[in-house]
């Protein structure tokens, strides 16, 4: 673990960590957002962000402020805080961004992290290269090694307590994240940014999204902090916390109040649509839509911006709190219904349960079942994957229901999906006090028979009769077939 990042709690990829920022002389609490500010446009007054919505940590653009004349006067005179009026952290961009949209900058690295540096960033980026999904491979490894001497130049720059970023490159290629993420990893630098991820998070490619974090890192390993470049939309802060994430940065709530879009939770709705406000932050509960409706369009975007800013930082604290109480993959669950997408990535995030597994806790609150994709978290594979521990009597009976008053088996152990079988000295820890609809779907009785094949093949003298209710041909086509089967429905 780098010294600068501390990690405090652990549920599935998400954490709790403390990043202290020596130049600015602040720790800041991740999960993080950063607000985008625009040098040329205070949508909203740093101060304010810092006060009102808890900023403790911002974002700006030192290439737009370089190439600003009478910007980057001010600021070289007055220091980055001074001109901005912040006193948390500040992150500066290089101009990566304006290198992706318009194909060409005139500033090397070594010159953007000197003027960062100079102004007084507190965490710098080198002039990395943001390959775009989709791009061939040959363009997307050639520009890797250009991101690659981008890093070798920021690590050999002087930066005394300036933190900088090792941006993760690689576009949709999985082993060019990882390979991007080990070689970042390598360097002495300090923050880590998956980078190109707007187009992916423009086009709802949230599954591509999670992919891409996971593989980076794969390689920048469990105790670098990482930064989702360019997602601030609070509908999807959850999923990428839990794929293990720290810092955000959002210019959605600047721009998409200037479209005249308000963000939820659950999507994006535009305020031409909306009748009432489903929101009790400070906008929302002194305005009607009709009212910023009827406010010029400067009134009405710097209000749009504020409820969207409330909404995010809102959203963030959730997160949080889902992670302190164990229950982050119910609220991924919960956000995963709000659109198709979401769904996707969240399912992507599950194909990685077995890495998840690793740094999720133990023991938390009451597991909760609440869709066919909770059959597949890390609480079910650890179950599954510690039943070879438990010592099996010659003679088994596995039961859904509550043991027969009377039988000829050694023991009764219960079964209860999405788990499987446990004998009922553990029917009070965690996760088998789970709440478990009683109409169980198929994933369910699939988990839950995978865990009994898995006791199967941990006791295989073990004679195993298996008692169900009901369960679906596919579930029944996982089970040995030396495990016996009773349908407790026909046995009445």
């Amino acid at each position: 673990m780098r010294d600068h990042f501390e990690i405090r709690d652990h549920d599935a990829a998400g954490r709790i960590g403390r990043l202290t920022v020596p130049r600015a002389d602040v720790t800041v609490e991740t999960p993080a957002l950063l607000p985008v500010v625009n040098p040329n446009v205070l949508t909203i007054e740093p101060e304010r962000l810092r006060e009102e919505f808890g900023a403790e940590m911002l974002i700006t653009n030192s290439y737009i402020i370089r190439s600003t004349d009478r910007i980057r006067d001010r600021v070289l005179d007055e220091g980055l805080h001074e001109f901005l009026g912040f006193d948390g952290a500040i992150m500066t961009d290089s101009g990566s961004f304006q290198l992706a949209e318009y194909g060409d900058i005139d500033v090397t690295t070594e010159e953007i992290i000197e003027f960062q540096r100079q102004i007084g960033s507190d965490v710098a980026t080198p002039v990395d290269v943001p390959t775009p999904p989709d791009a061939d491979r040959e363009r997307a490894e050639s520009e890797l090694e250009t991101t690659k001497r981008a890093l070798a130049d920021a690590e050999a720059a002087e930066t005394g307590e300036m933190l900088v970023n090792g941006p993760v490159q690689g576009a949709t290629y999985a082993d060019l994240r990882e390979e991007a993420g080990r070689h970042a990893a390598a360097t002495d630098l300090d923050v880590f940014p998956v980078g190109a991820m707007v187009p992916l998070l423009n086009s709802y490619r949230y599954a591509e999204v999670v992919e891409a974090v996971r593989a980076a890192k794969h390689g920048l390993g469990p105790g670098a902090p990482v930064h989702l470049f360019g997602a601030g939309h609070p509908m999807m802060l959850a999923l990428a916390v839990a794929a293990g994430c720290d810092l955000f940065d959002s210019a959605a709530y600047a721009l998409m109040a200037r479209d005249g879009r308000y963000l939820t939770v659950s999507g994006t709705e535009h305020l031409e649509a909306l009748d009432y406000f489903p929101c009790s932050c400070p906008v929302c509960a002194d305005h009607e839509p009709a009212d910023l409706r009827g406010f010029d369009d400067g009134e009405a975007e710097r209000l749009l911006a504020e409820h969207n800013l409330h909404v995010t930082f809102e959203e963030l604290r959730r997160v949080k709190e889902a992670i302190r109480s164990g229950t982050l993959l119910e609220l991924v669950d919960r956000r995963a219904r709000g659109h198709p997408a979401m769904l996707d990535g969240y399912r992507a995030l599950l194909d990685h349960a077995d890495e998840l597994e690793r740094t999720d806790p133990g023991s938390k609150d009451a597991f909760f079942y609440t869709s066919r994709e909770a059959a597949r978290r890390p609480e079910v594979m650890r179950h599954h994957d510690r039943l070879d521990r438990l010592a099996a009597p010659d003679d088994l009976l596995l039961t859904e229901s509550k043991a027969p008053s009377n039988h000829a088996y050694d023991a009764v152990w219960r079964v209860k999906p999405p788990f499987g079988p446990y004998p009922p000295a553990l029917s009070e820890t965690y996760p088998l006090t789970a709440e478990v609809p009683e109409r169980t779907d198929d994933a369910a009785q699939v988990a839950a028979a995978a865990g009994v094949a898995a006791l199967a093949a941990a006791n295989p003298e073990t004679t195993l009769t298996l008692g169900h209710d009901a369960w679906c041909d596919a579930a029944l086509a996982r089970l040995p077939d030396r495990v016996e089967t009773e349908n407790l429905r026909t046995l009445g």
